[in-house]
C-alpha cells in the first residue's frame, strides 16, 4: 500500500518505485488488481461521505477562466488570399540589419 501511495504521490514510473516498497512489478499488479475490482473507487467513495459527515467538504465552486489560449492559426500566419508578393512583416523592428524585402512588400 505504502508503495502505491508514494508512486501516486510523487508521479514517479513504476520501474522508480523504491526498493523498501517491493519489486515494483508487485506493487504495480496490486495497484491494477484493486482498480480492475473497484477497491479504489469504494476507497475513495468511502473517505468523501466521512470527510462530508464530518463537516469538512466545502460545496463552493470557483471557476477561474484567466487563462485563455489562442489557436495556434491566430499567431499571426500569413493568411490565404494574402497579397501577391507580399512577405513577412517585421511590426517590432523596423530599422536595422533587415533588408528591405522584409519590412514590406517584396517588390518595394
Amino acid at each position: 500500500m505504502d508503495g502505491i501511495r508514494w508512486r501516486i504521490r510523487t508521479g514517479a514510473p513504476w520501474r522508480d518505485v523504491l526498493e523498501r516498497y517491493g519489486p515494483w512489478g508487485r506493487v504495480y499488479d496490486l495497484s491494477r488488481r484493486w482498480q480492475r475490482k473497484g477497491s479504489w473507487a469504494g476507497i475513495v467513495t468511502r473517505l468523501q461521505a466521512e470527510a462530508d459527515a464530518k463537516g469538512l467538504i466545502a460545496s463552493d465552486v470557483n471557476v477561474d477562466s484567466t487563462v485563455c489560449r489562442a489557436h495556434q492559426h491566430a499567431a499571426g500566419a500569413a493568411k490565404r488570399g494574402s497579397p501577391k508578393g507580399a512577405t513577412w512583416r517585421c511590426r517590432h523592428r523596423t530599422s536595422g540589419p533587415w533588408p528591405r524585402m522584409f519590412l514590406g512588400r517584396a517588390d518595394q
